[in-house]
């Protein structure tokens, strides 16, 4: 059973989506309709939500932005867009971002229908047990490694003490037909946890899921990202992405939690479909060969944070500070202050700006100089409250008093506490509390 977000700003388009949606005999939970940005952003946080279709256009939130912050949230959630402007630089930009279908308005009820039924149909189930996982990959996958020659070429202009680089990017180039022009460049490294699984695997069938790992970063990154997946030592893939001087320099695309958000999915999906732990590592983003030995010790040392953070798994090199001279680890001591640090600092921000407009958790990370996934983590850790619950948690304590000893109307009301609309707020305070403001004012 699914669970599908509508939003567009204006009420007629969800009521009908909604009523389509209703009757199509597709296997669908729950149907929530938000008619702007931030209604849709409390409902991500809140709800389960495996499908998002959105209008592009809707005043102070666009649907291009909230389909950036959704992905912040859940980097899994699939997008659908719809639009009233057959604009190219607006579907390109929609499909860069993970958009499965790019639909212009007015909507053909069967097209509609037809996209959503893909979109769903392609959610795949989780694996199964692990004895049924290993004999389906054993079934479905012929085990054939991938050019070794290509995968040593690209681990060796990852070694931070390989000597000119050059050489190996042209043959790269002139033999193996990859071209790693960039001139922007991340690496990404994947580790999988075989003791994760619950039993022990064989070396044979451990090569079978680093195979099958190369296959779910393939079907995750081929359409949307220039990069390079290949096997790497142990039980790990390396990852090269790479960006030309305009789609590095679009001011619409924050790159830095673009690639939180493939850790994030790559952790979500291997854990889904294989049934293993795995541990992400990402590096900063540098331009020129020469940096690529750089990028990808960080993308080693990024996943070394996993021994301080055993319940955590995807992790940004940028988020840890080093040391100031030096890039030693630094001590636990020295880690629990560092981190105690972030997450005062993020209550601090969150107790003066609760009740602003548009509040976001990128606005909050960004505050502390560190990704969401990692203030996410952070906070829920050293608080026990998941950060957007404390956000709410804040505005209806202070609602509940204004209702209680002050004669504000509601939308009075739902405007000091951060919300546009009053109705939004008044569903948002009955979850909360289990009766409405006009309940609790009597």
């Amino acid at each position: 059973m699914y669970n599908i977000l509508i939003v567009d700003d204006e009420p007629l388009i969800c009521r009908g989506l909604a009523s389509l949606l209703n009757a199509s005999g597709l296997n669908i939970e729950h149907i929530y309709t938000a008619h702007n940005g931030y209604e849709a952003l409390d409902y991500l946080r809140m709800e389960n939500i495996d499908l998002l279709v959105t209008d592009i256009q809707m005043g102070s939130m666009s649907g291009i932005e909230l389909m950036q912050q959704a992905k912040i949230i859940k980097p899994w959630v699939q997008v659908i867009i719809i639009s009233a402007h057959e604009t190219f630089q607006y579907a390109q930009l929609a499909i860069r971002l993970g958009a499965k279908d790019y639909l212009i308005k007015p909507l053909n009820s069967e097209q509609f229908l037809g996209s959503v039924r893909h979109v769903l149909l392609h959610m795949d189930k989780p694996a199964q047990d692990q004895d049924q996982l290993m004999s389906d990959l054993r079934e479905h996958f012929h085990l054939s490694t991938p050019n070794p020659k290509r995968a040593e070429l690209l681990n060796w202009l990852l070694d931070e003490h390989a000597g000119e680089r050059d050489g190996l990017v042209a043959e790269l180039s002139n033999v193996h037909d990859i071209h790693l022009t960039g001139p922007y460049f991340a690496v990404i490294k994947l580790r999988l946890d075989l003791s994760s699984g619950g039993r022990d695997v064989a070396s044979k069938d451990g090569k079978l899921l680093q195979y099958a790992v190369l296959n779910i970063v393939s079907e995750l990154l081929d359409r949307e990202w220039d990069h390079q997946a290949f096997y790497s030592e142990g039980h790990e893939i390396g990852i090269v992405i790479q960006w030309d001087e305009a789609k590095y320099g679009d001011s619409s695309v924050d790159t830095i939690n673009q690639l939180e958000m493939i850790g994030r999915s790559l952790h979500f999906n291997v854990h889904k479909f294989l049934g293993f732990q795995c541990v992400v590592g990402i590096s900063h983003i540098l331009r020129g060969h020469a940096f690529l030995g750089e990028l990808g010790k960080q993308a080693i040392k990024a996943m070394l944070w996993q021994r301080q953070h055993k319940d955590h798994h995807v992790f940004y090199y940028g988020d840890f500070k080093w040391g100031v001279l030096s890039e030693e680890e630094p001590s636990e001591e020295e880690m629990a202050a560092q981190n105690n640090l972030i997450v005062e600092r993020a209550t601090e921000y969150i107790h003066q700006n609760y009740a602003q407009k548009g509040l976001t958790l990128g606005d909050v990370a960004q505050k502390n100089h560190v990704s969401p996934n990692y203030l996410s983590y952070l906070f829920k850790k050293n608080t026990g409250f998941n950060l957007w619950e404390y956000v709410i948690k804040l505005r209806m304590e202070e609602s509940k008093r204004l209702i209680q000893h002050s004669d504000l109307r509601r939308y009075e009301i739902a405007e000091r506490v951060g919300y546009e609309s009053p109705e939004h707020f008044s569903k948002i305070f009955k979850k909360y509390f289990g009766i409405s403001p006009s309940e609790m004012k009597k």
